[in-house]
């Protein structure tokens, strides 16, 4: 059952045949995320719906920034045969501003629409954008996307690590290959 386990953690979450210190590195990090934002939003008082939505939200996108950056997910999401089309989906499921919004009082709909919206066309932007632009055209949609969520809408403060790490996530982990074209 544990071999199993890990064999489909390695082809869905991380790619097959990741390191030991790259499971180590994602993992680890999946952890210390969820559990420094659950000890912030429980310390808050927030409903016991809200403090476990937080925590499985937070192990997902800790746990995927740092995985989405290994060489073997890299390999693995930029391999050959996937288009625009699979990682404009990869980034259309992340539906948690909305999992936040039914969850935790002050983060509201309008808030998770912006959020999602945002991350949804800066992927669009990242893979319309020529190969060699996109590392740079990422963080330039990237940065602003952050500053637009906060400039735009209301994000209670225990959850001011939310749109940072989702973005880092998908547009910098995630739909950046490896290396760069030239």
């Amino acid at each position: 059952m544990i071999s199993a386990l890990a064999r489909w953690a390695d082809r869905q979450l991380i790619g097959p045949g990741a390191s030991a210190m790259e499971r180590t590195v994602g993992y680890a990090t999946a952890v210390a995320g969820c559990a420094l934002t659950t000890a912030v939003v429980a310390a808050a008082s927030m409903p016991t719906i809200a403090v476990v939505v937080v925590a499985v939200v937070a192990f997902d996108l800790f746990g995927g920034a740092a995985v989405n950056a290994t060489s073997t997910a890299k390999r693995h999401f930029h391999r050959p045969g996937r288009s625009a089309r699979h990682h404009l989906g990869f980034v259309a499921v992340h539906i948690q501003p909305f999992l936040l919004a039914l969850a935790v009082p002050g983060f509201g709909w309008a808030t998770a629409a912006t959020i999602y919206v945002l991350a949804l066309v800066g992927a669009v932007v990242v893979t319309a954008v020529p190969a060699a632009a996109r590392r740079p055209v990422a963080f330039a949609v990237t940065v602003l996307a952050i500053t637009a969520v906060g400039a735009l809408v209301t994000v209670p403060s225990e959850l001011a690590w939310f749109t940072p790490v989702l973005l880092i996530k998908l547009l910098l982990a995630h739909l950046l290959p490896e290396d760069a074209p030239r």
